[in-house]
């Protein structure tokens, strides 16, 4: 699987769709690795109602995830997660391909 979302995720996603009045069967979660951060990459989260032909899509605990052709070779085996405690507030990905992170955990390498 490409990436995995967590109990704790899936529920804020879920909160969150409801709140921005985001239906999850007509919209995707675009999750993206973009140029960013003190590692040189980052993750970009947004809802997007278009599939491009080149994108991947990959169904993640009942959340359809969009991603391009890039991002999907770095997010494999990735695992979203969200977390409201001391190290901060927030979607973390915990990715074992990322050779290193920053000390705030919002960009890595390869």
């Amino acid at each position: 699987m490409a990436i995995q979302i967590t109990s704790r995720a899936y529920d804020r996603i879920c909160t969150i769709a409801d709140h921005e009045g985001v239906s999850l069967d007509a919209t995707y979660l675009r999750v993206a690795v973009v140029p960013g951060g003190c590692s040189g990459l980052t993750y970009d989260l947004g809802w997007d109602t278009t599939c491009r032909e080149s994108d991947h899509v990959v169904e993640a605990d009942g959340v359809h995830v969009l991603l391009d052709k890039r991002s999907f070779l770095y997010v494999q085996d990735a695992e979203l997660d969200f977390t409201d405690g001391l190290d901060g507030d927030g979607f973390h990905f915990t990715n074992p391909q990322a050779s290193r992170t920053c000390a705030c955990g919002e960009s890595f390498g390869m």
